[in-house]
């Protein structure tokens, strides 16, 4: 089975709409899946979106391969993003903005209403909940490098919102673009503390270890995307053993967790503290735990974020690959790449 990460993905009304990542990624898209789950909810928005033809294919077969529409290609790709996305100052691959991402989503999500109407009932987020998110997670302050084109958009979405009758968002929209006008493009780049590396091994130490972090285990853009950022070990002292781990990367606060393991099966848990550009934390194991890191008969292991089997995980191969699809992106032209690549670049190019 394709994990996830590797298959944007719409979720519409009565059905999904799939989009290969490779595709995506390379601004390269011609085609789409559309799969149904309850035709007689999506039939209404389908012949609107696809035609007559190839709806009436859609109804009988469940399912029916037609060329993309830009509109949804759009949308797809920022969805994805927003909880893919590698961010890893380690690999070159800058973090996006979320506000930007939102604001962007906003827009996306509203040129598919426009060109088939209902086909989002019932959507993760409608454009005017994505354009309140921006808003209240620094979106002025996010557009600054690429002020310009937002202010541009801003017309745009708040045109649309004044056709629904919004008028109040159509107001808040308008005002951000006016407030836009005077800004200059600023940076807003951060900087990533160096990690402090493993501690020294002495003779207390029972086991020790690294590991990569899963990045369907995690929230999105909490931390560095590139592999082995999490040390462990495990050390005896004069009353009992405990469990360290540090993990390298931190690009954002959340509460997280680390899982200790033996041949697979969690045996110890602890909480991870934010500082200085990682994650730290340590707890002392009980008695059955400490004698089990002590003699294991099996591998021993440490995951980071949700440790539950029910959790579909990445590979190191899903990773490699798409962080290699997304620093290709590097050669797109501007107009292929989010408002929210573009100014993380501009950022990172101020820098220098």
């Amino acid at each position: 089975m394709t994990h996830p990460v590797h298959t944007p993905v719409i979720a519409a009304d009565g059905g999904l709409v799939r989009f290969a990542l490779a595709d995506l990624l390379t601004a390269s898209v011609s085609s789409m899946r559309i799969e149904l789950g309850d035709a007689g909810a999506a039939e209404p928005w389908l012949t609107r979106l696809v035609g007559a033809d190839a709806g009436v294919t859609a109804l009988r077969a469940g399912h029916v391969e037609v060329p993309a529409r830009p509109e949804l290609a759009t949308l797809a790709l920022l969805l994805w993003a927003r909880r893919w996305w590698p961010a890893s100052p380690v690999l070159g691959v800058p973090s996006l903005d979320p506000a930007l991402l939102d604001f962007e989503a906003a827009l996306a999500t509203a040129a598919v209403e426009d060109v088939a109407e209902g086909m989002l009932d019932g959507f993760e987020a409608a454009p005017a909940e994505l354009f309140d998110l921006a808003a209240g997670s620094g979106l002025f302050a996010a557009a600054r490098p690429v002020a310009e084109e937002v202010r541009r958009r801003c017309g745009q979405l708040s045109a649309w919102f004044d056709g629904q009758d919004d008028l109040v968002r159509a107001e808040a929209v308008a005002e951000l673009a006016v407030r836009l006008e005077s800004v200059a493009p600023g940076q807003g780049a951060y900087a990533l503390a160096a990690g402090s590396g493993p501690a020294a091994v002495g003779e207390g130490v029972l086991a020790e270890g690294r590991a990569s972090v899963d990045w369907a285990r995690v929230p999105p853009g909490v931390l560095d995307a590139a592999e082995e950022t999490v040390i462990w070990r495990i050390v005896t002292t004069t009353a009992a053993a405990r469990l360290e781990v540090e993990v390298a990367g931190a690009l954002g606060d959340a509460s997280l967790r680390a899982v200790a393991t033996h041949d697979g099966t969690p045996f110890a848990e602890l909480a991870l503290d934010p500082g200085d550009g990682r994650f730290t934390g340590a707890a002392e194991l009980d008695e059955a735990a400490a004698r089990l890191a002590a003699a294991p008969s099996g591998p021993l292991g440490v995951i980071v974020g949700v440790a539950s089997a029910d959790v579909t995980g990445t590979t190191p191969e899903d990773r490699a690959e798409v962080v290699a699809l997304v620093r290709a992106r590097e050669t797109l032209p501007p107009a292929a790449r989010t408002l929210a690549e573009r100014a993380a670049t501009r950022d990172a190019d101020e820098e220098f």
